[in-house]
């Protein structure tokens, strides 16, 4: 096999046809001649015009074709063995019960929310009828957040795991194989319940469990070992240990474990609002051209130190989604939250991305309500104000408060709103009466340094929609580094984005991953 490296204009780097044609007249290969050809990786550099795509190229001439994916989907029968219990059927969940069952060991993959299918109907209630099923949303239910609010998998925690491993799991339950070749693979929200269902049928097959519409309401605990849980049924399930993968709006959980005196703490987190451009707009600006052609739908990142009253703090865009739509994410009533997500052919005139400020839970000792009194829910009973303020002031259903843009930046109410994707509908509201002062004022000169990176950024032309609230968990549950157990609780593995370990799909599946192997290795023998 010989690998090459290839920058080529994108109208012949993403057709399948012209790029083999290329190769071969490059290679000096006839065109009848025995020669498989194969995009390995794929990027594309939109720094300068013109744009270029860069692609690792795998040629086989006269030898056997290596496959992409040896990851194969067969797993030991675990019917009989010993147990454990993992909380939360997220990714971090998710992949933890399929480690488990690799290394011997019977998952009970316990999920509060419906499965993935089932789901469906509750996610469509908020948007067209405003009603927040506490168990089963956005945030709640099989495949955890990630499902429905977009289905990302790049990632910069490789270091943590073995990333290639995630992707080729997911290639094993039918996720297309380009998420092994884009340099930012993406599968997209329409696909991934039927891969979420596919790895659920693993865990079944092997002789696990999977338990939905159930929850876990307290942990029963043994001279500090977590021996097993609670159900709010009044069912107790045992186990050898643990796996907390509960997501990073399980507000209960971290409740349960402040009043059970387990320890938490506080973190730092980021808070702000959605902003949405026509796509047309973004891939004009990064494309350097006035149509895309073969060219995905363009992202962008963006970060800028700002300060407010001599602090600096940064200001970045987070979960960027090109060809996408703005979701309602609340997880109760009374409370407006905002996300993003993509369908995989991001084919929404629509981009969006979250634009958030960092908050310390120094921040919030600050402000006139003594958030300290709150302890280690500090940051939580934070974020939670803010989102209850955001629906008082757009009217007490799922529609979100907007400003367009400018207006924001120059601090005037809109006098109306553009067309958007967010279904619930806008209401036309001042930012300013959503967001704390140390939060909107960096938004303000965040914009106003984006739109001198990306010229046009800066419009009013777009609008922000908030609150983008749930960037990550205002909690984390510490835990050792080497053992990834409790710092205080043994045989308890907090785990994936919930606990604070972890920012998003690939990272939290890794980290899952990680705690399995750990549990095992400490208990499964004891």
């Amino acid at each position: 096999m010989r690998q090459i490296t290839y920058t080529l204009a994108p109208e012949i780097a993403l057709d399948t046809t012209l790029f083999e044609a290329y190769v071969r007249q490059d290679l000096k290969i006839s065109a009848d001649a025995p020669c498989f050809i194969r995009q390995a990786k794929r990027s594309i550099d939109a720094r300068k015009a013109p744009v270029k795509v860069v692609v690792e190229t795998q040629v086989f001439e006269n030898e056997p074709i290596k496959e992409r994916v040896s990851y194969q989907r067969s797993y030991p029968n675990v019917a009989g063995a010993a147990q454990a219990i993992v909380v939360g059927a997220g990714p971090a969940g998710m992949f933890a019960a399929l480690r488990l069952i690799e290394l011997g060991i019977k998952p009970i993959l316990i999920e509060r929310g419906k499965d993935v299918k089932n789901r469906t109907e509750d996610i469509a209630n908020i948007s067209r009828r405003h009603l927040v099923n506490p168990e089963s949303n956005y945030c709640f239910g099989e495949g955890g957040a990630g499902t429905y609010s977009d289905g990302k998998l790049y990632t910069r925690s490789k270091k943590r795991g073995d990333w290639r491993r995630i992707l080729e799991i997911f290639v094993a339950h039918g996720a297309s194989e380009d998420i092994l070749v884009e340099a930012h693979p993406h599968i997209g929200t329409n696909k991934l319940p039927r891969i979420v269902a596919e790895i659920r049928k693993s865990i079944i097959e092997a002789g696990g469990e999977v338990h939905f519409n159930t929850k876990v309401i307290d942990l029963i605990l043994d001279q500090e070992e977590a021996k097993g849980v609670v159900l709010e049924s009044g069912e107790k399930i045992k186990g050898i240990g643990i796996i907390l993968a509960t997501g990073h709006s399980a507000r209960d959980i971290f409740e349960l474990l402040d009043r059970k005196k387990i320890e938490i703490e506080a973190k730092p987190f980021a808070l702000g609002v959605r902003i949405e451009h026509r796509q047309s707009l973004i891939d004009s600006i990064q494309y350097h051209r006035p149509e895309r052609g073969l060219l995905p739908a363009a992202s962008y990142a963006l970060v800028e130190q700002v300060a407010f009253k001599g602090q600096e703090k940064g200001v970045f865009s987070f979960c960027m989604c090109p060809g996408g739509f703005i979701v309602p994410s609340a997880t109760e009533a009374g409370e407006v939250v905002v996300n993003g997500m993509s369908p995989s052919r991001r084919n929404s005139k629509y981009a969006n991305s979250g634009i958030v400020v960092a908050v310390e839970p120094a921040d919030l000792y600050k402000l006139e309500k003594p958030y300290q009194t709150f302890g280690n829910l500090a940051a939580l009973r934070f974020q939670q104000d803010i989102e209850r303020k955001a629906c008082a002031l757009a009217g007490g259903t799922q529609a979100a408060p907007a400003q367009l843009m400018v207006d924001f930046v120059e601090k005037r109410l809109s006098q109306s709103l553009l067309d958007t994707s967010y279904q619930p509908g806008l209401v036309s509201v001042k930012m300013d009466e959503v967001l704390p002062a140390f939060i909107a004022e960096r938004l303000r000169k965040g914009f106003i340094a984006f739109g001198r990176k990306m010229k046009g950024y800066l419009t009013n032309e777009a609008q922000i929609v908030g609150v983008e609230s749930r960037t990550s968990s205002p909690v984390r549950i510490p835990r050792e580094a080497q053992s990834r157990e409790h710092t205080q609780i043994k045989r308890l593995f907090p785990s994936g984005e919930g606990a604070g370990y972890a920012g998003g799909i690939a990272s939290a599946a890794i980290d899952g991953e990680r705690c399995a192997e750990m549990l095992v290795a400490l208990y499964a023998k004891k």
